[in-house]
């Protein structure tokens, strides 16, 4: 069996090592001549690690990335709202990896260039069409993007979308849908080398409406003594002017946020120098797009950001890729009919992912937060008074149940 898989990135490498693992030859095709160590921070939770460790790749990004045991959350005026611990520290049998996407990314083609072979791996290969059709396989045309010269075609006996946002495999499929959905949000991002904070593992979520998470992302600094901090600061705008498209490389103006952050000074953080610090910071408008009715069709299914781009909250949006390659696999491992294989992953993974569309429209955990803001917009003198402890476990529990975080605690 033979498996093209469009895009490179994170869910497409760890898709092409899950389906090497059970006897499917993988072809793994990028757009870009070069990959390189792009965007900035993300997290992978307990339930894809245990993915990823179980293709033996974790102990390889743990030593590039941070093993977080916290999250900390705080209002506007850095009064402390609760704390919850992550991975190891609640109790998960596999860590939550703080780790910088773009050595994440590397750090997999390096290995999947080992497992696969090289030959299997093809750089500067984008999608121009395809045809598909169940029960008789796929055939695949690639151009170069910058040229537009045409690299020919390539037969294999499906096809998986792992081609993001943007994804070219979606707008075959949906050609009407139209750009991506915005909120109204603009999020500046960047990483900082600052000194540690709340105990060196932690992740912070501050403010309300107006927001800055981050946490620290590299086991190198980490071990210095020093933090890597990325870090997101989000705020809305007027959503009428419309949205410049999704580009990880568009430059930021550090004077477009910085004034609205210029008294976020605490004593375990001060957000005006963390900005200021950073080398480069990025724009970034928050996006998402609808839930699909479907994602397979013919010999073609979508997977990832193709399939489900999410608002950055929770910290799922790799984890989930990583979730559905590893549900690929096993459903195309467990039967000899691949369309009846791509049609039981639809049905798995597709109504899960919806969900977690929907509630981080509605916020996801971080709308704490928010709802703290709501309630005591000059602040506290008890939390417990504002928001009980038993609600902020509501809320912390349903959104982990929602997304399957409870297979960090699976005994095998």
């Amino acid at each position: 069996m033979k498996a093209l898989i469009i895009g490179g990135g994170i869910g497409g490498l760890v898709t092409a090592m899950e389906l090497a693992r059970i006897g499917v030859e993988p072809v793994v095709f990028e757009s870009v001549r070069e990959i390189k160590p792009l965007g900035v921070g993300i997290n992978v939770q307990p339930h894809s690690v245990r993915r990823l460790d179980e293709l033996g790749l974790m102990e390889a990004l743990l030593d590039l990335g941070v093993a977080t045991s916290e999250q900390a959350f705080f209002n506007h005026l850095g009064q402390h709202i609760c704390t919850e611990p992550r991975g190891l520290a609640a109790g998960a049998k596999w860590p939550q990896i703080s780790i910088h996407r773009g050595q994440m990314q590397l750090a997999l083609l390096e290995i999947a260039r080992e497992r696969i072979g090289a030959s299997n791996i093809r750089l500067g290969h984008h999608l121009q069409n395809f045809e598909s059709a169940a029960g008789e396989g796929v055939i695949a045309h690639f151009i170069d993007r910058n040229s537009g010269a045409a690299l020919g075609a390539e037969r294999g006996d499906l096809l998986i979308g792992a081609d993001g946002i943007h994804s070219r495999v979606r707008e075959t499929f949906y050609p009407d849908e139209g750009p991506a959905v915005w909120n109204g949000a603009i999020i500046f991002r960047a990483s900082t080398d600052t000194p540690q904070f709340l105990g060196g593992r932690a992740q912070f979520m501050v403010g309300g409406r107006q927001t800055v998470i981050g946490y620290p992302m590299s086991k190198s600094y980490f071990d210095r003594g020093r933090s890597l901090t990325n870090w997101a600061a989000r705020f809305f705008v007027d959503a009428s002017q419309g949205f410049p498209r999704e580009d990880w490389n568009k430059r930021g103006d550090l004077e477009d946020f910085l004034p609205r952050y210029a008294k976020w000074r605490f004593d375990w953080m001060d957000f005006p120098a963390l900005f200021k610090g950073a080398e480069a910071v990025f724009e970034f408008p928050m996006v998402d797009r609808d839930p699909l009715p479907r994602w397979t069709h013919g010999r073609a299914t979508l997977l990832g950001d193709a399939a489900h781009p999410m608002y950055p909250l929770g910290s799922n949006g790799a984890s989930q890729a990583i979730l559905d390659a590893g549900e690929l696999a096993i459903r195309l491992g467990a039967s000899a009919d691949i369309d009846e294989a791509l049609r039981a992953y639809d049905e798995e993974r597709r109504p899960k992912t919806a969900e977690i569309v929907r509630q981080n429209r509605a916020g996801g955990p971080e709308r704490i937060v928010t709802m703290v803001e709501q309630r005591a917009p000059d602040g506290f003198a008890s939390i417990e008074e504002v928001m009980p402890r038993a609600e902020i476990r509501a809320i912390m529990d349903s959104y982990k149940a929602i997304t399957s975080f409870d297979l960090a605690r699976s005994p095998g």
